[in-house]
């Protein structure tokens, strides 16, 4: 062990189609966080995947007790896999990664000393990304597209990874949002962060989950819910269009009194469906605004079952 000062760690890792890599995941996992850390517990949440993955962490969990299994009731979601996950940490620091080894255990251990410079939050940023051209592509453009929506800066090259001290992961859970995005969350509650390069690696079996279609429908997902600029632009346009009406009132103004206008009638139908149309746009904008705040609120399912837990303190 190291001279660092020793604290419990938690690692959550949401599972799907992970059964390639979970073994090796909880070996590496194991060898750090002994070395650096006076406990630790792998948290391991299986988000009904369609392989072996359960089945393994059963026997992960046989093996050690150190090691909790979540099995939830169907798919949810890679980031709600996350929060099943973080609503049952014990320690004092908690780092979350994929299980796919593309973030390497061993970087937790650069991550933990980064933090002694007093930070709360300390991402791994992925030096050089190890993923396909169109899903580095679609990742950058949506985080540009993120940024300005949401007015907060996001760098593609940070996803889940990283350490967080237990008040952040508290913070987190306390956000009610119905739809949950974990990279965004982590960086809408504040504390003291920063961020360090580290290795990604490249997937040596399969290949990602998530589809340009599921990418786009996360990143449709996450602008709804973390931003109401969209609502905003939707009022903005309606006001552009009534204000070209105007214009086009004067310039047909200045027409009919210079002798030009041909057909009558024409003007007063056009600018009444333009005018009325920019008007009708403003207000819907405008409700839907307030709406969207009050649907946000008023939803209360369960934004994950669990249907089973191995090693658990709660049992």
């Amino acid at each position: 062990m190291d001279n660092l000062q020793k604290n419990m760690l938690s690692v959550v890792v949401p599972v799907y189609r992970g059964e390639s890599f979970l073994v090796e995941l909880y070996d590496r996992v194991k060898v750090v966080a002994e070395d650096h850390f006076t406990d630790f517990e792998l948290i391991l949440v299986n988000d009904a995947s369609p392989d072996n993955s359960w089945n393994i962490i059963r026997d992960l969990c046989s093996r050690d007790r150190r090691v909790k299994g979540i099995n939830l009731s169907r798919n949810f979601g890679q980031h709600y896999a996350i929060s099943a996950g973080l609503n049952r940490i014990q320690g004092d620091w908690c780092v979350v990664m994929d299980c796919d080894l593309q973030d390497k255990p061993e970087e937790i251990a650069r991550l933990y000393r980064e933090t002694k410079n007093g930070y709360d939050i300390v991402f791994a940023r992925r030096e050089t990304r190890q993923d396909s051209f169109l899903k580095r592509m679609s990742s950058r453009y949506f985080y540009m597209v993120f940024s300005y929506l949401t007015e907060t800066p996001q760098d593609s090259a940070i996803a889940n990874f990283g350490i967080y001290r237990r008040p952040v992961i508290n913070a987190i859970l306390m956000m009610n949002d119905h739809i949950k995005y974990f990279p965004t969350m982590a960086q809408w509650v504040g504390f003291r962060k920063t961020a360090i390069e580290v290795e990604h690696m490249s997937r040596e079996i399969g290949s990602s989950s998530y589809t340009l279609r599921k990418l786009l429908l996360l990143a449709m997902d996450n602008i709804i819910t973390f931003s109401d600029k969209p609502l905003k632009l939707t009022v903005k346009c309606g006001l552009a269009i009534s204000m070209l009406a105007f214009l086009i009132a004067i310039a047909y103004f200045i027409s009919y009194i210079s002798g030009y206008t041909v057909v009558m009638g024409y003007m007063s139908i056009i600018l009444s469906i333009w005018f009325l149309s920019g008007i009708i746009i403003s207000i819907l904008g405008m409700l839907g605004i307030y709406i969207g705040k009050i649907f946000a609120q008023v939803k209360s399912r369960p934004v994950y079952i669990i249907a089973e837990e191995l090693n658990s303190d709660e049992l």
